[in-house]
């Protein structure tokens, strides 16, 4: 997390919606031979995280022997920030960006939560892409679904820490912070600049 107090103080409950609609991020844990990282999707609820991983996964082997420390890290837009875009003298690049972390404790669930999860994460998305008729596992085959389960293990996190920073220029003026916003929904570098841009116009204008 960036040290510059002006980008992290954002609340909690601002950071865990951009969790929620993410709904994507990347796991951490220790393993025996060493950082362990992957790429899942999951379902922020009340209670922490729940996702899956697939049984061969070495986080999985990990989490055999028990609960352990785990963080997930969850990334909103980012963009490349020309000093040029401030029309203020003697700035230096930069790069602005949404990053929230939540450390907890990982562990596997019992095998009977793994379907009402997947029914749970595949219908929270589906919903999303309306008009489309939700998918669900019942166009499966016979079988299909309950083979394909076997492969893959229900876990939970439990959050004890969220931590987050929100880069937006605050520590611009209003003027050039919207300068750049301008620029940066135009630029080809990050991801989501769009919605970058829309996150620095929306804060206050205080210079």
């Amino acid at each position: 997390m960036h040290p510059n107090p002006v980008f992290r103080q954002e609340e909690h409950a601002k950071s865990l919606a951009l969790v929620k609609e993410r709904g994507f991020g990347v796991l951490t844990l220790a393993g025996a031979e060493g950082m362990l990282a992957s790429h899942i999707p999951f379902i922020l609820e009340d209670s922490g995280i729940r996702a899956h991983l697939v049984r061969s996964n070495p986080m999985a082997r990990v989490l055999r022997d028990g609960p352990t420390e785990a963080l997930l890290i969850v990334s909103g837009p980012d963009g490349y920030i020309s000093p040029d875009w401030y029309h203020v003298a003697d700035q230096v690049p930069t790069w602005n960006y949404v990053a929230v972390h939540l450390r907890g404790v990982l562990r596997l669930l019992e095998g009977d939560a793994l379907q009402p999860h997947l029914e749970a994460l595949s219908a929270t998305n589906e919903e999303r892409l309306g008009p489309k008729k939700p998918w669900t596992h019942h166009k499966m085959s016979d079988g299909v679904m309950e083979r394909m389960m076997r492969q893959v293990l229900p876990v939970a996190m439990e959050i004890r820490e969220i931590d987050a920073t929100w880069k937006l220029n605050q520590n611009k003026s209003a003027h050039a912070r919207a300068s750049a916003a301008d620029a940066v929904s135009r630029s080809p570098i990050g991801t989501s600049q769009h919605a970058l841009a829309d996150l620095m116009r929306s804060l206050p204008e205080v210079d």
